[in-house]
């Protein structure tokens, strides 16, 4: 069995270890776009068959000989192709064609004679092409408003009497307080002095504006089929807290219905099947739910019902106008379970039909929220599209990886140029929130209630002293220091015995987004009496390609092998000694090239001087210091990350990266330098890799990076600078993308290594067609790794497969799965394990670290 699985493995080493020659190509549609997820086969042989990714690309590995391929996908006719495979590698572009609709209409959906809604969408389907706008180049007008209301779960009756009597006991404290304010000033107590009669209004009103959030934006959209979009943002104000809000912008996701699949990357797990659509005449079953006439048209109101919620997420209504079929309005809601963050999502189109050749959209509402907790976020985005023009004239080079501008006057608009933008008034809590917002803004502006907000935060408190620490912030000056408070200063566990160690920053921010920042601590060991620390400051001075410039001199504890399993990296072995000074800078050269390069000098001892805490020894094995001269290392290293094709939003003055449907290539040179300032050290050191994360189709999110490296010359090299393979942690399931989950030893290498990982999340969409398991919200993995290093006879692999399920954690998601690995090899026996993980999801990129 495991040498089977090492079969598939070999599938990712590079043609020179195989014998089989790559085969590769795209699925496309009669249009030329691709097919995600379509399957390819070779006919009479199942083993050999593949999955394309969401580019329609595939790829296999084939012994030379000739083959018939099948390729076949949902709402497609099937192909079979001839291959004749040589010993060089082979490429295809394949195409499909929809299936006919009347053998759709032959399909046994249910077991009645006839089904009108169907009948209706299959109408609907056969005229998608002409109807659908997004197969023509145009521009259009978008404004857009999004609201959060934010309100607390219902209380019950014992939980109001709490909050009263509560509320009661504050009363009386604050009126205590007062009272003895009086008393220290030598105010006599009189009632009929008047309390400032507008206290409670505010109160009310700042309650009001923290239970909403606002964004307002007006741009205009250009695209181009089947898939260039630039928008313009030329105007956009931002009321509150915009964390909860979906569509502020049209470039991440399209609700375009007349496509197969959506990609709503940012908001759902799994690519949308959409039921106007010959996959989705099979995906969905339509029921007519009511037939009426509405200004002379005759309209159909048909129900959404998905067959499978594994992959088919949709559930709501369509209206079709009878005789041209064309789509009135929509309003379909999306199934919980591959949301990635919302709870309830629906999305509500509006129509404007030109004549009987054009759906264009000119309304749209999304209804969506999130309950944390107590806290429930019930958010609207309205957007109203108008002023289309199906006769743009595009300059040749318009349409590139900038996806979205902000014009540099966008956040300057008045309430006079909003009042002409809205299509849809205002209701009165978004009227009133405005206003008081406007007016709160227009009054914390000023310099007096600022000075005031700082003079509060400014205030050094015990509580500040002993735990959260003390800031200075000075507004005027855009600056902000901090000196660590007397609780986090203590460092009881480290090596050589307890420390404390106070630390202080401080950052600077420009009007243009450029910063400086600074960290400084110094350290005092309680068994030895030493004295470690450093300083370290950077200077962001091209914010919109991340250009950063940093220096840092530091005196501290330093370990041998920084990448190890956690039972090995507190050893005493593992630890030096290491005073040093370092150069570092960092920018974005070409879009998607970043460059990181690094000179570090530092001499290193050994720290058998020092006294240790060794009442642990006995239950925790430990070992001694490593011995070693003392030496000096000068070391340079250059870092080159480049994805191709990267997407990116341009805001006033910084820029968004959204990412790239390719992989992202890095190589790293490091270099140690003999001789100069003293350098002890003499060697040349290469890594390379590929890394990258993709969608397949409905059925889930695939990972992988395959990395090698190799030292060019190594006349005097150190063990802190040997190049280790991490060993496996017990029970922790360690990034599967970085590390092994069964490997037992930490090799140093110093000659060529192939290493390679990869790990595919189903995002449910496999356990879903289990009934029951669909309530669970479980989700499925499988992955493995390899491992090759010749210099020492070694090869490792594994594969694992676990169980994962996100939850709810403050106002993030926390995933917590638990796996099965099996590892083999030629210096292991075959074995099983079992491990454990926890990851939070990344509110920047809406994913976890794998």
């Amino acid at each position: 069995m495991m040498h089977r699985l090492l079969l598939l493995l070999l599938f990712f080493l590079p043609m020179s270890l195989c014998a089989q020659k790559l085969f590769s190509g795209t699925i496309i549609d009669e249009k030329g776009l691709a097919i995600p997820s379509a399957k390819v086969y070779v006919k009479n042989d199942a083993e050999l068959r593949t999955v394309v990714d969401l580019d329609g690309y595939f790829e296999m590995r084939l012994l030379p000989g000739e083959y018939y391929l099948i390729v076949s996908s949902l709402g497609y006719d099937d192909r079979e192709v001839y291959l004749g495979m040589t010993d060089e590698p082979t490429q295809k572009e394949i195409q499909l064609f929809p299936a006919n609709i009347k053998d759709l209409e032959m399909v046994e959906i249910t077991t009645k004679k006839t089904n009108p809604g169907r009948d209706i969408m299959l109408e609907v389907v056969k005229r998608r092409d002409q109807i659908n706008p997004w197969n023509y180049p145009h521009t259009v007008e978008v404004y857009t408003r999004a609201t959060e209301k934010l309100t607390e779960k219902e209380k019950t009756e014992k939980q109001l009497e709490r909050e009263e009597e509560r509320e009661e006991k504050e009363k009386k404290k604050e009126e205590k307080e007062k009272k003895e304010k009086k008393a220290e000033e030598g105010e006599v107590e009189n009632h009929d002095i008047l309390e400032d009669p507008f206290a409670e209004k505010r109160k009310k009103e700042s309650e009001f504006t923290n239970s909403m959030n606002l964004v307002e934006v007006q741009l205009t959209r250009n695209f181009y089929p089947p898939n260039k979009v630039k928008e313009i943002r030329n105007a956009y104000e931002v009321r509150g807290n915009k964390f909860n809000l979906y569509y502020t912008t049209t470039v991440k996701s399209n609700f375009d219905f007349f496509q197969n699949l959506m990609h709503l990357d940012d908001l759902h797990h799994t690519p949308v099947s959409s039921p106007i659509s010959g996959p989705g005449i099979l995906s969905y079953k339509y029921r007519l739910e009511d037939q009426y006439e509405e200004n002379g048209q005759k309209i159909h109101k048909i129900k959404i019902i998905p067959r499978n919620t594994a992959t088919t997420t949709l559930e709501g209504y369509i209206w079709v106008i009878d005789s041209i079929w064309m789509v009135q309005k929509l309003e379909l809601t999306m199934e919980k379970g591959n949301l990635i963050i919302y709870d309830n999502f629906t999305i509500y189109q509006e129509f404007k039909n030109s004549g009987d050749t054009l759906n264009i959209l000119k309304e749209q509402k999304l209804t969506y929220g999130v309950k944390y907790g107590k806290d429930i976020s019930t958010c609207t985005t309205f957007s109203q599209f108008k002023d289309y023009n199906f006769t743009p004239d595009f300059e040749k080079k318009f349409f590139n990886n900038e996806l979205s501008v902000t014009e540099e006057e966008a956040y300057d608009k008045d309430s006079s140029f909003w009042n002409k933008q809205r299509g849809v008034s205002l209701t009165p809590d978004e009227q009133r929130y405005i206003l008081i917002k406007d007016s709160i803004e227009m009054a914390h502006n000023k310099k007096e209630y600022l000075d005031s907000i700082d003079a509060i935060y400014n205030k050094i408190t015990t509580l500040k002293v002993l735990v959260f620490g003390i800031d200075q912030r000075n507004r005027d000056k855009k600056t902000q220091w901090n000196l660590s408070s007397l609780v986090s200063t203590i460092e009881p566990l480290y090596i050589a015995g307890p420390r404390i160690s106070p630390g202080f920053s401080y950052f600077k921010k420009w009007e243009n987004e450029k910063f400086i920042s600074s960290n400084s601590n110094a350290s005092v060991g309680v068994l030895n009496g030493d004295i470690k620390g450093g300083s370290w400051i950077s200077y962001r001075y091209d914010p919109f390609h991340f250009g950063t410039i940093g220096a840092g001199m530091w005196n501290e504890f330093d370990v041998i092998r920084s990448f190890d399993a956690i039972t090995q990296i507190y050893k005493r072995s593992n630890f030096i000694e290491k005073t040093s000074a370092q150069l570092f800078y960092y920018r974005e050269m070409i879009n998607g090239l970043y460059f990181t390069g690094i000179f570090n000098f530092s001499e290193r001892r050994n720290v058998k001087q020092y006294k240790f805490i060794t009442l642990l020894d006995e239950y925790v094995p430990n070992e001694d210091p490593t011995e070693f001269s003392p030496y000096q290392a000068l070391i340079g290293s250059v870092r080159l990350n480049y994805t191709p094709g990267q997407k990116y939003m341009r805001e006033k003055k910084r820029k968004v990266v959204l990412g790239s449907k390719w992989p992202t290539l890095y190589a790293n040179y490091e270099r140690g330098i003999p001789s100069l300032l003293g350098s002890d050290v003499d060697f040349e050191y290469l890594s390379y890799g590929v890394e990258q994360a993709f969608k397949i189709g409905t059925i889930g999110t695939t990972n992988y990076n395959v990395k090698s490296g190799f030292f060019l010359s190594a006349e005097a090299l150190y063990e802190p600078d040997f190049k280790y393979h991490r060993r496996s942690d017990p029970i922790w399931f360690s990034n599967p993308l970085q590390s092994f989950q069964g490997l037992d030893s930490s090799l140093p290498s110093r000659k060529n290594y192939l290493e390679g990982h990869f790990i595919h999340h189903d995002n449910s969409a496999i356990l879903n067609k289990i009934p029951f398991m669909k309530k669970t919200g479980v989700g499925m993995v499988v992955g493995g790794g390899f491992l090759l290093v010749p210099e020492f006879n070694w090869q490792h692999y594994e594969v694992f497969t676990g169980l994962e399920r996100n939850f709810k954690f403050s106002r993030r998601k926390l995933r917590i799965g638990i796996y099965a690995v099996a590892s083999d090899g030629n210096k292991i026996k075959p074995r099983t394990n079992f491990k454990v993980s926890f990851a939070l999801l990344s509110l920047r990129d809406m994913t976890f670290n794998f």
